[in-house]
């Protein structure tokens, strides 16, 4: 019993590990993506991170999943997703060029609050009054950051709470994925969609990318697989509900990368709306973990 408990223990040790590794590799990743729009458009860095990070994408999809892991059975359903992921993470690094690095990633933690609210509204699942009460809560915190009315509103502050929206339809647009295909096809057909679509807008803004620039593109794409890698590992070691709530250590490096890189210092109120969101979040997860066991 007590060796069974132990193991229990060291995998959940091991997946908040993975979790907190791969949500700082995403930060890194959200830091450079911000550097770069400073030269080229955001569906530009998106193309040139997808392209680089595709080769990596495969080689993880052959290791985790076997050749199996390289075929879909619901291309169009991969599509979709991609046409999603690709809108929500151009207007996160949209954002980029308006508001610093920690007030964006606090925005974007509303995103279980979207997923709570798109499936009772949209997908007519059950909801309580308690889990209302939670998307009720994290709305309350976004506008605690956005302030509407306010004199310090910013309209761009807008950006990663739809980026937000958009997430949330990716992660329930899983369930269009054929229930045969691994988590890594998803993550393999996800790049190489947003390879194909971004692709398509490239004569419009396509910039030369600058040789001293080449190691961030690189970066970028190392970072951000790595990321998403350990992230779904994570999930694997341990239950949601024990390493999701690591998800907003991002918060902690946002504000770290921010201050060091643009000296950005974040205020009072986006702190207390990020806390405001975060319990929201942790509540929701938490309550869907219990209604599954």
């Amino acid at each position: 019993m007590q060796s069974a408990t132990a193991g229990t223990a060291s995998k959940a040790t091991t997946g908040i590990l993975l979790m907190s590794i791969g949500v700082a590799s995403l930060c890194v990743n959200d830091g450079i993506a911000k550097t770069l729009t400073e030269g080229y458009s955001p569906i530009q860095i998106l193309f040139l991170r997808n392209i680089i990070a595709l080769p990596f994408a495969m080689l993880i999809a052959l290791k985790m999943g076997g050749r199996s892991a390289l075929v879909t059975h619901r291309p169009v359903a991969h599509l979709l997703r991609g046409v999603l992921w690709l809108i929500a993470a151009t207007l996160f690094f949209t954002s980029f060029l308006y508001l610093g690095l920690a007030e964006a990633t606090a925005l974007i933690f509303v995103m279980p609050v979207f997923v709570t609210a798109i499936s009772a509204l949209v997908l007519r699942e059950p909801t309580g009054w308690r889990r209302w009460s939670a998307v009720l809560v994290g709305f309350a915190g976004v506008l605690v950051i956005v302030r509407p009315g306010g004199d310090t509103f910013q309209a761009a502050s807008l950006l990663p709470v739809t980026t937000a929206f958009f997430y949330a339809l990716l992660m329930l647009s899983a369930r269009w994925v054929d229930p045969r295909e691994s988590v890594w096809t998803m993550m393999l057909y996800l790049v190489g969609a947003g390879a194909v679509l971004s692709a398509l807008v490239m004569p419009f803004v396509w910039v030369t990318p600058r040789l001293e620039d080449a190691l961030l593109f690189l970066g970028l794409a190392l970072f951000g697989t790595a990321g998403i890698t350990l992230m779904t590992q994570a999930f694997r070691f341990a239950p949601a509900a024990v390493v999701a709530p690591f998800d907003y250590t991002a918060l902690l490096w946002a504000t770290l990368l921010g201050y060091l890189l643009w000296t950005e210092i974040p205020d009072a109120a986006t702190y207390l709306g990020a806390a405001i969101i975060i319990a929201s979040g942790i509540y929701i997860v938490w309550r869907e973990r219990k209604l599954e066991t």
